[in-house]
């Protein structure tokens, strides 16, 4: 879990648009989309991402069931959900119906670092997807953190 704050881990940049720079699901959306085979389908009434036709990486949270801010829940791996919570506890939170399975829920809607969300979004990735696409992604560098 090493990276909040230093580096993408991506290697790749999403273009800069005057659109995505202020809409928080058109920005998720890019980096969801930007792994590979990603799929966005609607589940629970939510833009939701998959890894191929595999499991859920990312869920958008828009104000559901009350919710005070617009987010995006993660799976993370063992010990991540309390060390970000932790971390920062107006950025990150434990989400509903899934929080107990180790989900992370990321704040998005007050100005969150989106180089720590994109490398978020791919440990999610990593962490679901089949080891096929995984390997698609540029590996991991160990040397930070």
């Amino acid at each position: 879990m090493a990276r909040p704050g230093g580096g993408s881990g991506l290697g790749r940049t999403a273009k800069r648009s005057p659109t995505r720079k202020k809409d928080p699901l058109a920005r998720l959306r890019a980096i969801c989309l930007a792994l590979p085979e990603a799929q966005e389908r609607i589940s629970h009434g939510e833009p939701t991402w998959f890894a191929g036709r595999g499991k859920a990486f990312a869920m958008l949270d828009d104000h559901h069931h009350g919710a005070p801010h617009l987010s995006v829940w993660l799976p993370a791996g063992l010990g991540a959900q309390e060390a970000l919570i932790e971390s920062d506890p107006k950025r990150y939170f434990r989400p509903p119906y899934v929080g107990s399975c180790g989900w992370v829920g990321v704040v998005l809607d007050t100005g969150p670092d989106w180089s720590v969300v994109a490398w978020l979004v791919e440990q999610a990735y990593r962490l679901v997807a089949r080891r096929r696409l995984v390997a698609k992604l540029e590996p991991e560098d160990r040397t930070r953190g």
